[in-house]
C-alpha cells in the first residue's frame, strides 16, 4: 500500500488537484481537511505518513496547525502549500518544522518530489 497522506486546504478544488496528483502516483489519500483545526483533529485520528498543509485558511491557519501537530507528534511530516509571494510565511513554516513547501499553482512533479523527499 502507498504512503498515507492527509490533504489540508480550504479550497475544495485544490484538495481535488492534490488528491488527483497523489492517487495517480500510488499514494493513498486517507483524509481531507478544510481548515487547521480539522487538520489537527484528523491528524490525531488518522496518523497519516505525511500532511500537505495550506498556509492561509479560515478558523486556524496552516502554521498554527503545523505547530500544534508537531508539538503533539514531533515525528509528523508536513509539507506546506502556499501561493506566490508568501515567502515570510514559508520561512515561519520551515522554522516551525515543515519538511518542505510547494507553491501554487501545483506542478505534479514538484509535488511528488517534495513528498518523496519528506518521506525518505
Amino acid at each position: 500500500m502507498g504512503n498515507r497522506i492527509l490533504i489540508v486546504d480550504d479550497a475544495a478544488f485544490m484538495r481535488m488537484m492534490i488528491k488527483d496528483i497523489l492517487s495517480k502516483n500510488g499514494f493513498e489519500v486517507v483524509g481531507e481537511a478544510q481548515d487547521g483545526s480539522q487538520a489537527v483533529e484528523l491528524y490525531n485520528e488518522l496518523k497519516p505518513d505525511l500532511v500537505t498543509m495550506d498556509i492561509t485558511m479560515p478558523e486556524m491557519d496552516g502554521i498554527t496547525a503545523l505547530k500544534e501537530i508537531k508539538s503533539a507528534s514531533p515525528e509528523a511530516k508536513i509539507i506546506m502549500c502556499s501561493a506566490m509571494g508568501q515567502q515570510a510565511m514559508v520561512i515561519d513554516a520551515i522554522q516551525a518544522g515543515a519538511k518542505d513547501f510547494i507553491v501554487k499553482p501545483f506542478q505534479a512533479d514538484r509535488v511528488i518530489e517534495a513528498i518523496q523527499k519528506a518521506l525518505a
